[in-house]
């Protein structure tokens, strides 16, 4: 199973707060992956019309409750060897619920936000033995700082790899992880689904 995509939360009941993720990293690894012979479950956040790969199950939502949902159902149901966690999971919530449209009249107000649950630390309470990838984003960041931030991420959701990526302007470096060694270096999203799908080929074969 992968995640991808942007995740929403609800300011009121027409207006969200959302992120630029693409899906593309999960359109990528869906490729690759059929590609190796797998069974893809693709949990596909609002993205817009992509053309949607074939021969992979898609589940879309659009809210972080709904991806919440879909989680907890489909890794209760054990069928899943791999979880790659990509979507973009929404940081913070408004801290109110708004309820009904708030007026365009009004000319000003002030938005409270309160974090979200973090999903990826659900997952291994939910099924110890999936085999768990997430991913770290950090924009612009150093490397010591990308890997520091990883391995973080490891020791609090006991992912057993993690991708460590970063950009800065159309320049891009993807590091793909465990606890204790970097298994890649890539310089592409493309080479990076490429060499993710290698490191699980060589984990599971």
């Amino acid at each position: 199973m992968i995640t991808a995509g942007p995740t929403w939360v609800a300011i009121d009941k027409v207006r969200v707060i959302s992120n630029i993720a693409s899906g593309k990293t999960g359109f990528l690894l869906s490729e690759e992956l059929k590609k190796s012979g797998a069974r893809v479950t693709l949990v596909l956040g609002p993205v817009g019309e992509y053309h949607r790969p074939r021969q992979v199950k898609i589940i879309d939502y659009r809210y972080f409750g709904e991806l919440e949902g879909i989680l907890s159902k489909e890794i209760k149901t054990g069928k899943y060897d791999i979880l790659i966690h990509a979507a973009a999971v929404s940081d913070f919530r408004p801290a109110v619920d708004l309820g009904v449209k708030i007026p365009s009249s009004k000319k000003a107000f002030n938005l409270k936000l309160a974090p979200t649950a973090k999903l990826i630390e659900k997952i291994k309470k939910l099924d110890p033995d999936i085999f768990l990838v997430g991913f770290k984003l950090q924009p612009q960041a150093c490397q010591r700082s990308l890997l520091k931030n990883a391995r973080g991420l490891i020791r609090k959701s006991r992912a057993d790899l993690v991708v460590a990526n970063t950009f800065n302007g159309e320049a891009y470096r993807a590091f793909i992880m465990d606890s204790k060694h970097i298994c890649a270096s890539v310089s592409d999203k493309k080479a990076m689904a490429r060499k993710l799908v290698e490191v699980l080929e060589s984990i599971f074969k």
